[in-house]
């Protein structure tokens, strides 16, 4: 298992999808995760201590779990098939562990409520991470087609050049958004 913290929610301008960015502690490698714009929501608001008058849905699991006598241990991301990501939530519960199947994005924003920690699968994160210079912001190409042990086809190229070309379009500020200004459709 690796820990991650969430680095940055991040939006991307051309299809203005949510991906939450998890990073590895002390190193450069990131796990992105595309989220609902309602979960990404639901983390940033938790993120910035920001208290509503009503509970979230997040909030109300929060709720449910300790007022059955457990409490969230972690968040694992523990399998990636066909695209897509899935995580556990480990309950701690009267001495008892339980796991229970979740959205990565809703785990995620279940820890942020919890302050537990985010974990992934090893296997997972050597699959799915991505390498990027803080410096110049891009993407390092690790030279997919030497690699010895995985050999990728030129498909699973083309795949993660769609998803490098994604990832070089978010925009690294959510604020930005706000400065648009908002249109009427209205005739």
């Amino acid at each position: 298992m690796i820990k991650l913290q969430i680095d940055s929610i991040r939006v991307s301008l051309r299809h203005y999808q949510r991906v939450v960015v998890l990073k590895e502690d002390n190193s450069q490698r990131f796990l992105p995760i595309w989220i609902g714009a309602d979960v990404a929501e639901a983390i940033v608001l938790s993120l910035q201590d920001i208290d509503l008058p009503r509970p979230l849905t997040h909030d109300l699991m929060n709720d449910l779990i300790d007022q059955l006598g457990g409490t969230v241990d972690s968040v694992i991301v523990n399998n990636l098939e066909n695209d897509t990501y899935y995580a556990r939530i480990k309950v701690k519960c009267k001495d008892q562990f339980i796991e229970i199947d979740s959205r990565p994005s809703d785990a995620i924003a279940l820890s942020v409520r919890t302050k537990s920690p985010i974990f992934v699968d090893s296997d997972v994160f050597e699959r799915a991470c991505i390498n990027i210079d803080q410096e110049e912001n891009v993407i390092i190409d690790n030279d997919l087609k030497q690699n010895k042990v995985n050999q990728v086809s030129d498909e699973e190229l083309q795949k993660l050049s769609a998803f490098q070309d994604f990832v070089s379009e978010l925009d690294l500020n959510l604020s930005q958004e706000d400065d648009q200004p908002e249109q009427n459709d209205s005739k």
